[in-house]
């Protein structure tokens, strides 16, 4: 999140204000921000005005030549992160680890998710083999 912007000011901005924001704070102009993109200062213009919206390749460089993530575009500030305090909390904690726990904790979430999507499958298709068969219309 950018220092200068308030929470509450750029959870409520569309992504062609927050370009526009990013762009000014950053000091660029349109055209400057065109040429770090490789793109014309036009197209920067049609997504300021929310006129047009960039494919994912635009935006990738729209992200480099801004020195921000690609979610700090397009996502709110907690649109992408866990929903509860408790997880939260959780991954600030392992954000302090070491390189080596952190692969550890990454390799346990993957792991749980992984089984999670198992069980998941695995109970639609005992639900689909119980399912009776359709009835002929007579």
């Amino acid at each position: 999140m950018t220092a200068s912007i308030s929470t509450q000011i750029w959870c409520s901005m569309t992504f062609a204000q927050r370009l526009h924001a990013l762009r000014k704070e950053r000091g660029l102009t349109q055209k400057a921000l065109a040429e770090l993109c490789g793109t014309h200062t036009t197209q920067i213009q049609r997504y300021e005005s929310g006129e047009t919206q960039p494919n994912l390749d635009a935006l990738r460089k729209l992200a480099l030549g801004l020195h921000v993530s690609a979610d700090l575009l397009v996502f709110d500030e907690d649109e992408r992160g866990p929903d509860t305090s408790d997880l939260k909390l959780a991954f600030e904690a392992v954000s302090d680890f070491d390189d080596e726990d952190r692969e550890m904790v990454k390799k346990l979430i993957i792991g749980l998710i992984l089984q999670h999507q198992n069980k998941k499958l695995t109970a639609g298709l005992r639900d689909e083999t119980r399912t009776p068969p359709a009835r002929a219309a007579g």
